[in-house]
């Protein structure tokens, strides 16, 4: 029977794309060393790498942040962008899987401290849903949340306005192009929130997040992503 499924739905790799010849495994045990996870050295606030002897990085040092803390799995080399756009582009959906157990087996001590009463993927705009097919935050927050047995709705915050896309755009352009973009559809009144998404890098997606659920009455705001990037 398993090889029957690998011949109809083989499972790839997420780093080389390869077909995975124990369905078993999530990923070839060779291409795990291109990953690096962060589980040393990174920003007590907003989880980027930063030297030993630092505590905070230097946006979160000049920055006051909505949010209350923050981590990402693993840091944004090549490998991990060439897999993400496969994963949100080109329909290699099945990467959610490893995505997933990845951000639990690597963040479930930090999320279990934190006491979230329910997770919230980062929401798409409709269109640009309907265009790609899928919500790779919300995919990714669903896994996850099964995985944690925590809630998750992708309903209590909508995306309202059509941004233009971040990735061209510097740190003041990026808050700009957010402003008001989210809407809470609910009252939050006392909840502790985790947000996820998929990349973090100047941290402007995820303050906005935060402004709009404290705005709802959240209590507290953390947040998870797979991937950090570098300002």
């Amino acid at each position: 029977m398993e090889k029957f499924l690998n011949i109809l739905y083989p499972k790839r790799c997420p780093v080389c794309h390869g077909i995975l010849s124990d369905r078993g495994n999530l990923i070839c045990p060779s291409c795990e060393k291109w990953l690096h996870p962060i589980v040393t050295d990174y920003c007590l606030k907003c989880g980027k790498p930063v030297k030993a002897e630092e505590e905070l990085c230097g946006e979160c040092r000049k920055s006051h942040r909505e949010f209350d803390r923050g981590r990402s799995v693993f840091f944004y080399n090549d490998k991990m962008r060439q897999s993400l756009l496969r994963y949100k582009y080109y329909g290699n959906r099945d990467y959610a899987e490893y995505y997933a157990v990845s951000l639990c087996h690597y963040m479930e001590r930090e999320i279990r401290m934190w006491k979230p009463d329910l997770i919230v993927p980062v929401p798409m705009h409709p269109r640009k849903q309907r265009e790609r097919g899928f919500n790779q935050a919300a995919d990714l927050a669903k896994k996850a949340g099964g995985i944690l047995k925590i809630p998750m709705s992708d309903q209590v915050v909508k995306k309202t306005k059509a941004t233009r896309s971040q990735k061209k755009l510097n740190a003041a352009e990026r808050k700009q192009n957010l402003r008001m973009a989210f809407q809470a559809t609910e009252r939050l009144d006392g909840l502790r929130i985790l947000v996820i998404d998929d990349v973090y890098t100047t941290g402007s997606t995820i303050e906005a997040m935060a402004h709009v659920l404290k705005a709802a009455g959240a209590d507290k705001v953390f947040f998870v992503t797979l991937c950090t990037g570098q300002i």
